[in-house]
């Protein structure tokens, strides 16, 4: 069976996925993000990038990637550097590595900065347009936004799916950039749909 690795946005907690998760038969692996929110700091993370090592370093077959928020950038920046290693994706209100301050998307760093005062003061800078690269990702990727979120607007996933090559767009009414939490057996349908159909 394919491991799912389930990757929280930049609330950090290896929680966030478990509502979801939980009313699935998917094998999981839930990552936290040492430094974010209220984990505890560790000395070998310093950036984004180190996120994305953590997830790379831990892939052995091809795994699905199931991320929200700041976790789909981990992801995205993983699928570039690892191909070979990511069967399937699911991108949850993200800004996925597309401008969403273009897109219509408020900025969220001073209510995290003010939710989480202990957080790493890199991710209130992590940002970069991977639009481009973006083109080269060939996994099958489910897009999954709520209409009122105001951090990702469905614009965003609009653009994602226009630049990812095999994507879908769900959106969620009333769903909100929480909506995998909120909403978690609708998520977790729709999850483990596009997991477990065959290719």
């Amino acid at each position: 069976m394919t491991q799912t690795f389930f990757l929280p946005g930049a609330g950090a907690s290896a929680h966030f996925w478990r509502p979801v998760a939980d009313r699935t038969r998917l094998d999981g692996v839930f990552f936290a993000w040492p430094g974010l929110g209220d984990e505890p700091a560790h000395q070998a993370v310093s950036g984004l990038d180190d996120l994305v090592a953590m997830v790379t370093d831990r892939m052995g077959a091809p795994v699905d990637l199931v991320a929200q928020s700041m976790g789909g950038l981990v992801a995205i920046k993983a699928a570039l550097k690892a191909p070979d290693r990511i069967r399937r994706l699911v991108l949850v209100a993200t800004s996925g590595g597309v401008p969403a301050a273009d897109l219509g998307g408020t900025d969220w760093r001073a209510d995290y900065a003010a939710a989480f005062p202990r957080a790493a003061r890199w991710i209130l800078e992590a940002g970069e347009d991977l639009s481009e690269p973006i083109r080269s990702i060939r996994a099958p990727t489910l897009l999954i936004w709520g209409d009122r979120d105001p951090i990702s607007p469905v614009s965003v996933g609009e653009r994602l799916r226009a630049l990812l090559p095999n994507a879908t767009l769900h959106v969620v009414r009333g769903g909100d950039h929480d909506l995998a939490r909120d909403r978690a057996a609708e998520v977790a349908g729709l999850i483990e749909g596009h997991l477990t159909d065959a290719p």
